[in-house]
């Protein structure tokens, strides 16, 4: 049974019974201009802007900041504060800049680009993508709209890089003081927010899309409960929620007053400890993947509305996906024994899985891997902490091995090295001490590759490494959706791996 604090039914406004009155009369009320109420799924543990600390608070940061590019409903990278890019010779890329003013008034320069590109690649740095950046030989400026990014080596990937929502631009030297947050360019700005209880955000009346956002504000309440975010929606106190659980899809579908939004691309699959443990061993890893029955983890988290996953995350509708390798960790409990036993341990052994009770379905996949492994003689202690303590225990290389429900970070092949490359700085998306060094060459390849046919080949031998190394072992697609109230307009759930930036398009919300 799950408890649920007083401050979570404050937080849930105590709307269990379904209300179908004055509150739901006011969410479908005229116009734009409004403020409109969005449920989360958590409160962001950190808004930290180059800091990767979980979906939730990326939907906030969404709202705060922007990068030189973004993507669109399509999951293409579209023009931001930078309003062009060209190729300047094989390792160069030229930006000019838009007039757009920070949220501090003033305007965002190329030497505020500069400076934030600086602060991810520096020694230092905690960010997310700070690999990627210290590829940069250098950073010109030759005007206050000009920025002249020189890669190291040449790189195709960097107007996708950039449009990740972990890479905005932040006004220069203005983290200090300010807890880490720094001042940001997007449509609206931080208001007002309840440690772990809600966050609200204003209007940026300088956004630099004339006529955006169309929404006055937006207050973010944090239901950790998936159960209390449904009900708030169906009761009319909430008018936007994230993360609905797949038994509430259905259910949603069929309300006349609501609708429901959503997409295929994210995923979930395992992650494990290289540096300590038994999963040290790749035949171990290899052995949990061939243990599982993926069609039990669709049915008993996603109710059926997903589907398995026995290769890495390539999408079967990307044109890098490979058909012959999408089964090749197929259910085969017999090659998993013989896997056991090549390791030394014919008779199995025991260890701990980490996953969090604070989404369904990191609980349920973690309960279907734990009674699969059993079947082979692994015997797996669950271990369930919320979802700041699993993220903290993730970070930290805290566990042996863990479940992981994420994305990649685009829906170009390279975005899947923060959670398979090992040899980046660590991250909570990946294995924590698995040296990939043949994995790592291959990204570093197929970045500098411009010609689509020759970058094919290189992410075709990249996938058949990684199944034979599993850094990461995939159990299952899953639809990932949102659910509003009918008068809830110009939000889009975003394509494959470009789903959990859906808040981009909050810009463009507003009420029918």
């Amino acid at each position: 049974m799950t408890m649920i604090s007083r401050r979570a039914l404050l937080a849930a406004g105590a709307s269990l019974p379904l209300v179908r009155g004055s509150a739901f009369a006011q969410a479908s009320g005229q116009g734009s201009g409004r403020v409109l109420r969005f449920g989360l799924s958590s409160f962001p543990p950190s808004l930290q802007p180059w800091v990767h600390t979980g979906t939730a608070a990326l939907t906030v940061k969404l709202l705060i900041f922007r990068g030189l590019t973004g993507f669109d409903d399509k999951g293409e990278v579209r023009p931001e504060l930078a309003e062009s890019w060209t190729q300047d010779g094989p390792a160069g890329w030229i930006f000019k800049l838009r007039k757009a003013t920070f949220h501090n008034g003033k305007p965002v320069t190329a030497e505020d680009v500069k400076w934030t590109l600086e602060q991810v690649a520096a020694p230092t740095s905690t960010a997310f993508m700070k690999s990627e950046f210290g590829g940069i030989e250098r950073i010109e400026t030759p005007d206050a709209g000009t920025v002249k990014i020189v890669m190291k080596e040449p790189t195709a990937t960097l107007p996708i890089w950039l449009a990740s929502p972990h890479m905005p631009i932040i006004a220069k030297d203005s983290i200090e003081g300010r807890a880490g947050l720094g001042v940001g360019a997007g449509p609206f700005t931080l208001k007002d927010q309840e440690r772990g209880v809600s966050i609200e955000v204003a209007k940026f009346d300088k956004y630099y899309k004339p006529g955006l956002p169309k929404l006055a504000g937006v207050k973010l309440t944090a239901y950790a409960d998936e159960n209390l975010r449904v009900a708030a929606l169906q009761a009319g106190d909430i008018d936007l929620i994230e993360y609905v659980p797949w038994q509430h899809m259905g259910v949603i579908e069929k309300d006349p007053r609501l609708t429901l939004v959503a997409a295929d691309g994210p995923f979930m699959g395992i992650n494990f400890n290289g540096g300590s443990g038994p999963f040290k061993d790749v035949r171990l890893r290899q052995a949990v993947a061939h243990a599982i029955r993926r069609e039990e983890i669709v049915q008993a988290a996603f109710f059926g509305r997903g589907s398995k996953l026995e290769s890495i995350p390539i999408s079967p509708g990307s044109p890098y996906f490979d058909k012959a390798l999408s089964e090749f960790w197929n259910y085969d409990p017999e090659k998993a024994k013989k896997l056991l036993a090549e390791a030394g341990m014919p008779k199995g052994f025991s260890c701990t899985l980490l996953s969090t009770a604070q989404y369904g379905m990191h609980k349920s996949t973690a309960e279907v891997v734990q009674a699969h492994l059993g079947e082979i003689g692994i015997e797996v202690k669950l271990n369930l902490p919320d979802w700041a303590g699993r993220i903290d225990a993730a970070g930290k290389g805290r566990y042996e091995f863990m479940i992981q429900g994420t994305t990649a970070d685009n829906n170009d092949p390279d975005g899947l090295a923060p959670l398979i490359d090992g040899e980046l700085p660590a991250n909570m998306a990946r294995s924590w001490q698995m040296p990939t060094p043949e994995i790592h060459a291959l990204f570093v390849k197929g970045r500098s590759e411009f010609d689509p046919a020759k970058r094919k080949a290189i992410y075709a031998e990249l996938t058949k490494i990684a199944l034979q190394q599993a850094p990461l072992v995939g159990l299952a697609w899953r639809s990932q959706g949102y659910g509003m109230v009918k008068g809830v307009t110009g939000f889009k759930s975003y394509p494959g791996s470009t789903n959990f930036f859906s808040a981009y398009s909050m810009e463009e919300t507003s009420f029918s």
